[in-house]
């Protein structure tokens, strides 16, 4: 692994970065205060992006992305964390699972959400179903040459926006040593399908404007046309893409760590307490140091873990332990930058309350930090048979 970035990943990161200062942080007030991004401001911020070339930067340029490495893209969502995701929402990244589509699923969503002209949501979450993927109740079956689904989805990302969904279902469940296992396939579902219905989800402390949605199927009929992948397939398209999101986590959390870690080098320089800069505290200092050292070991795990994937060596360990590292890590800087602004770090005149709530989400989403030791520690206890 080179530790020095090339001039084009010098580029981007100056570009991405300059792109985040001067279109995100302005709006990001208005979207704290009313919980809201407006809808005409969430279609500049995607022309600026198609403008800028970076619009679906992760899909090859095959089918017309930028056709970024992972350590690339890595690098992109490293700088977007810098921003508010409700805003940076619409600095396209369609899911990359699309690039499972075949036939006329490439021309009705794959190049249409590489293009802008359409956007995706990923639907997998349920009540009862977060960790547990195959024990998700919502399910499809055969009826009449169709798939008739029922059952519900929550905590679906970005809902508000979608044209279509990409949607996990139970579609069948075998018997196992271990009891009766789900099958699971995946679905393109449009927004107007008969028997389809998003409702509004939960209101949530961490990243305001950024909502999320509830999913409602109640006899939606869809053709094998709207299979992604293959029938009880689900899994296959499911490892194959989607795993690496847990990278985009562990990025952001970064990038947001070190605008966070900003903040507070510069507050400990211009605050003064009994006659000095409280920097000169080692009370003070020390938590400094101790977060730039944090912050840059959560930097190298997830870069490492992006250069696998581009080396086409597993990754999955080394994954799972950026995404837990660099999320917790991101939890003790922000709490540490509340602490060093002391009790104005709890008042809105500072965007410090605001990192210290967005952060407590990112152990949960894509993977509680439960999982991510769960996956690390089967990574290394499988092959001695335990």
């Amino acid at each position: 692994m080179q530790f020095g970035l090339s001039e084009e990943q010098d580029m981007i990161v100056s570009t991405v970065r300059s792109f985040v200062e001067n279109e995100i942080y302005p709006h990001e007030q208005l979207v704290e205060q009313t919980g809201d991004v407006p809808l005409e401001l969430g279609e500049e911020i995607k022309r600026k992006c198609l403008d800028l070339g970076f619009y679906a930067c992760n899909f090859p340029e095959e089918v017309g992305g930028a056709g970024l490495s992972h350590m690339d893209f890595t690098l992109v969502e490293r700088e977007l964390g810098r921003g508010s995701m409700a805003l940076t929402h619409f600095f396209g990244r369609p899911q990359n699972i699309l690039m499972a589509c075949e036939g006329d699923q490439r021309e009705r969503y794959l190049l249409p959400a590489v293009r802008g002209e359409k956007m995706d949501a990923l639907a997998m979450t349920e009540p009862d179903a977060g960790s547990d993927v195959r024990g998700m109740k919502c399910q499809a079956v055969r009826k009449g040459g169709d798939w008739v689904v029922t059952g519900s989805k929550h905590f679906i990302s970005g809902a508000e926006h979608a044209d279509f969904f990409i949607v996990f279902v139970a579609t069948g469940i075998d018997e196992t040593d271990k009891g009766p296992k789900k099958r699971i396939t995946c679905f393109l579902v449009d927004r107007d399908t008969p028997g389809f219905e998003v409702r509004d989800g939960y209101k949530s402390v961490s990243h305001r404007g950024y909502k999320n949605y509830s999913l409602y199927f109640d006899g939606c009929r869809l053709p094998d046309a709207q299979v992604l992948g293959r029938v009880d397939g689900g899994f296959e398209v499911m490892n194959e893409w989607l795993y690496a999101t847990r990278l985009t986590v562990a990025a952001m959390s970064v990038g947001r760590a070190r605008r966070c870690f900003d903040h507070a080098v510069s507050y400990a320089v211009d605050r003064r307490q009994f006659g000095q800069q409280i920097a000169k505290f080692q009370g003070v200092s020390f938590q400094i140091a101790d977060m730039i050292t944090e912050i840059d070991a959560a930097d190298w795990l997830t870069l490492a873990g992006a250069w696998r994937l581009d080396e086409g060596l597993p990754a999955n360990r080394e994954i799972a332990s950026a995404k837990l590292y660099a999320t917790e890590m991101l939890a003790r800087v922000t709490d540490a930058t509340l602490q060093i602004h002391g009790g104005m770090g709890l008042m809105d005149d500072f965007p410090i309350e605001r990192f210290w709530r967005d952060a407590r989400v990112e152990r949960i989403w894509d993977g509680t930090s439960e999982i991510q030791r769960h996956i690390i520690s089967r990574d290394l206890f499988r092959p001695l048979g335990a």
